[in-house]
């Protein structure tokens, strides 16, 4: 039996998966960030998620791996001020963030750690996704 759970542990951490790295805001800002995703979902349906600043994006890792590089790639790391930029539209709506050098700065640490390949044009941290209410057309 020993043997048997030893071997399933095994493959257990051998398994990939996808995993991102989130920032996540103070108390009060999640919850105004809730209530306004909450209105644009009842409004333009979407998906239900928690309000989140995306550090490192999808990257595939066993979970042992993920929870080993988060926890090394965060020592040293502070709390960090944020203030949007603008907003954009795509297959979301997205609030971009004012590209400060303490924010690039934890992203690129995070990105450089994890290996992942950030595109230009994602140079910005995503913080709140929902359906693009302008691409609903009117019947």
């Amino acid at each position: 039996m020993l043997e048997s759970r030893d071997t399933e542990s095994e493959q257990t951490q051998t398994i990939m998966d996808k995993y991102s790295v989130w920032a996540l805001p103070p108390e009060d800002v999640t919850e105004r960030l809730t209530k306004l995703m909450s209105c644009l979902r009842s409004e333009f349906g979407g998906p239900e998620f928690e309000p989140h600043l995306t550090v490192v994006g999808a990257i595939n890792l066993t979970e042992s791996d993920a929870r080993n590089k988060l926890q090394t790639a965060c020592e040293g790391l502070k709390a960090y001020t944020a203030s949007v930029d603008r907003v954009a539209t795509g297959m979301c709506v997205y609030l971009l963030l004012r590209p400060t050098p303490e924010i690039m700065k934890v992203s690129e640490h995070c990105s450089d750690y994890f290996g992942y390949k950030r595109s230009r044009r994602h140079f910005f941290m995503r913080n709140i996704k929902h359906e693009n209410p302008f691409s609903r057309r009117s019947h």
